[in-house]
């Protein structure tokens, strides 16, 4: 393995490091929520009510859907690197609220910051990746990220339920104090943004670092500023919405993301732990909620070889139509929990083996693919304010969800919960079939004329 080439994969561990804690943030609510429920373990004077465990589940969505619009204004003002410090330092107060816990408010606090910290991270990460990473290594690292945000999930899940409420603040506040670390001494500032700045001599330096000296030429033609002088921002917004191609895009990435958070993801991955216990299962939540992790973990490596081999569309369907299944079989335990059927104590294993399945098909396709066509949908000049307006109003909608979660299955109970659930795979099934078009092996160019 050259040099460089080792370089590169130093550089995108240290990113990794903030993916890391992206998964962190994402999944520490799952095995919180039964500590702040639980007056010896809580830092709190009193254990939350179910309301406000939906509020800590929900609110990490409050942050996240501001964080990208930050990133995408000052990532071409104040460079990558700088974002992506501004959201490791977002992070760090996060994880310090954390281990200073008085009341709720400071729990509420700490899911909107981590949230923030989350979506300037994300955003920034993967655009940082895309611009130091070989071609022909940049997709293994791209899909990296997100591996190890799952990673980084798996973490929570497995740590954060042996150790304290404040020992998981420590935990996250060392990654986050490490991830600074790299991103001052290890990680460069991307060449990208240099040949924007007319700081030629120092992208070159870099590229030479990283082993692609033969893409000097291509990179100063490429990004030199005089491709990036001032626009109309105000056009560009109106573009997402007057232009056919970008207004079929627009509806597309936010009808996908929404059916992705109907399918309920974001209510499993924040409430895992206190799903289980309402399932009255006979597995462990705890250890129920770390087989969850790993499943997810592993199935998201098998993801990329099928997504290259398959397409988009045959992926999705197989992977929804999987999903809609196995979350109908949690809502009939649910139903049968309800009614108290005699034959529940035979199949307490029932609720495992449903979300096993849900996550396994999930992560192969349902779970990366909508992100990836978010990317491939919108023309050059809006693609990052379309991205951004889609991934947030999909966020709206996981916030929306999340928070009113409890309250459904107060009033409807767990079996149709999930039933409503399975039953928004089955529509996404329908808006996948007839309306979304197969972009693999297409150019951006070509899939724009598609949509037109």
């Amino acid at each position: 393995m050259s040099t460089s080439i080792k370089l590169q994969l130093l550089i995108v561990t240290c990113v990794n490091i903030g993916q890391i804690i992206v998964g962190y943030s994402v999944g520490w609510s799952a095995p919180i929520i039964p500590k702040l429920q639980d007056a010896e373990q809580s830092p709190l004077p009193a254990p939350i009510t179910d309301l406000e465990a939906s509020w800590v589940g929900s609110l990490l969505y409050i942050g996240s859907m501001s964080g990208p619009y930050l990133t995408a204004a000052l990532a071409n003002v104040i460079g990558r690197k700088p974002c992506m410090f501004i959201g490791a330092s977002m992070n760090i107060l996060a994880y310090v609220l954390v281990v200073t816990t008085q009341n709720i408010a400071m729990v509420y606090a700490i899911r909107i910051i981590s949230g923030f910290g989350m979506g300037i991270s994300v955003v920034g990460n993967i655009v940082y990746v895309g611009e130091i990473a070989s071609t022909n290594i940049r997709g293994i690292l791209l899909t990296s990220t997100s591996i190890i945000g799952i990673f980084g999930t798996l973490v929570v899940y497995a740590v954060v339920p042996w150790v304290s409420y404040v020992a998981s603040g420590y935990i996250a506040l060392g990654l986050s104090v490490a991830y600074v670390l790299g991103i001052i001494f290890i990680i460069p500032e991307s060449p990208v943004f240099d040949i924007m700045k007319d700081r030629e001599v120092k992208a070159i330096k870099t590229l030479n670092q990283l082993g692609r000296s033969d893409e000097v030429e291509k990179f100063l033609d490429t990004y030199s500023k005089k491709r990036y002088e001032e626009t109309n921002k105000i056009k560009d917004w109106v573009e997402i919405f007057t232009i056919k191609s970008n207004r079929k895009s627009l509806i597309i990435t936010f009808l996908l993301g929404t059916f992705q958070q109907l399918s309920g993801v974001a209510v499993v991955l924040f409430f895992s732990t206190t799903i289980f216990e309402l399932a009255g299962s006979s597995i462990r939540p705890d250890v129920a909620t770390i087989i969850i992790g790993v499943t997810r973990f592993l199935s998201s490596l098998i993801a990329p070889t099928f997504v290259e081999r398959s397409g988009r569309r045959i992926l999705l369907l197989i992977s929804m139509a999987a999903c809609s299944v196995s979350l109908t079989i949690l809502g009939v335990y649910f139903y049968l929990d309800r009614i108290q059927s005699p034959i529940l104590s035979s199949v307490g294993w029932l609720p495992l083996v449903a979300l096993i399945t849900y996550f396994f098909c999930y992560e192969a396709g349902f779970g990366s693919i909508p992100n990836a066509i978010v990317g491939e949908m919108f023309r050059i000049n809006v693609r990052s304010n379309g991205s951004a307006l889609a991934i947030t109003m999909t966020w709206l909608v996981g916030f929306a969800l999340t928070t009113s979660f409890t309250t459904m299955v107060d009033a409807l109970g767990g079996d149709v919960t999930f039933w409503l659930f399975g039953a928004s795979c089955i529509v996404s099934f329908l808006f996948t079939f007839f309306c979304l078009p197969e972009t693999k092996g297409k150019t951006l160019q070509e899939i724009q004329d598609l949509l037109s």
